[in-house]
């Protein structure tokens, strides 16, 4: 499945325009023939925005839903995209608040919704609580699709846990920061091999608030290669998810076959 990676920030604090962003991006990309675009994490509303994110966060069936399905439809191409997710509808003070990412059909079916479970550092903690859900996926275009958020990625188990439910493609919208950008280059690319799957590492890009980032997003395979890498600014890449290519190297690669899990007990 080709599959289009929209590394941007988009405009911080504004739905309207970043819903505009994503309707650009995903004409373009239907036009490189993707089927799938996948957005950085918390795309929707825009990452460094403090209290905004109670104000502008949203059901995961709510206007902004509706919209991204329209595009989607108006497109012909899946859009999985990240944004603040109230658990009920209303802006009452102190709703609980999730770090999430859906994922929308090209019919505009909503498929998946997946909740952070890793938070990273204070803002997040300060900003949302965790999910308690480690594996989401849905089946698109003959690919099993998981859904998981930036830190997520950083934990071998909850790969893992993927590999072991049979994901083919990891979308991970994320919102990686100077000097972590050792995870793009390095981590994400072992992660696809190490689990015998592509990964799909969707960055914002240059400074917001107190964070600056790094751009870098890729699709990495399961040889370990990166299809496509960005460089540190706005950009829209697009690479292929090969079931054939991914097939081929799930036979000949030993790790899931070679694994004991009578040995890790202690893990958990």
């Amino acid at each position: 499945m080709r599959t289009a990676l929209l590394q941007s920030s988009g405009r911080p604090g504004s739905v309207v325009e970043n819903l505009k962003v994503l309707d650009e991006a995903a004409g373009r990309a239907a036009a490189a023939g993707a089927g799938l675009v996948v957005t950085s994490e918390m795309f929707l509303t825009g990452y460094a925005i403090g209290d905004d994110i109670a104000r502008l966060a949203e059901p995961a069936d709510g206007d902004s839903a509706d919209a991204v399905a329209e595009i989607a439809t108006r497109h012909g191409v899946a859009v999985a995209y990240g944004y603040p997710e109230r658990e009920a509808p209303g802006t009452d003070e102190g709703a609980t608040v999730f770090n999430s990412v859906q994922l929308i059909s090209a019919d505009g079916t909503r498929l998946a919704n997946y909740r952070k479970t890793h938070l990273f550092g204070c803002f997040e903690h300060d900003h949302f609580t965790p999910g308690e859900q480690s594996v989401v996926q849905a089946e698109l275009d003959g690919l099993r699709v998981g859904l998981m958020i930036c830190y997520d990625v950083e934990f071998p188990e909850n790969v893992r846990a993927h590999a072991l439910a049979g994901t083919d493609l990891l979308l991970v919208p994320t919102a990686q920061m100077h000097p972590f950008q050792f995870v793009a280059e390095s981590v994400v690319p072992v992660r696809a091999f190490e689990n015998q799957m592509y990964v799909a590492y969707v960055n914002r890009t240059g400074p917001e608030g107190e964070f600056e980032f790094v751009g870098l997003s890729t699709l990495a395979g399961p040889d370990g290669i990166a299809r496509v890498r960005a460089g540190r600014g706005e950009e829209l890449v697009v690479a292929d998810a090969d079931p054939v290519l991914l097939a081929a190297s799930r036979e000949t690669n030993p790790y899931l076959k070679d694994r004991r899990p009578g040995l890790y007990g202690s893990l958990v």
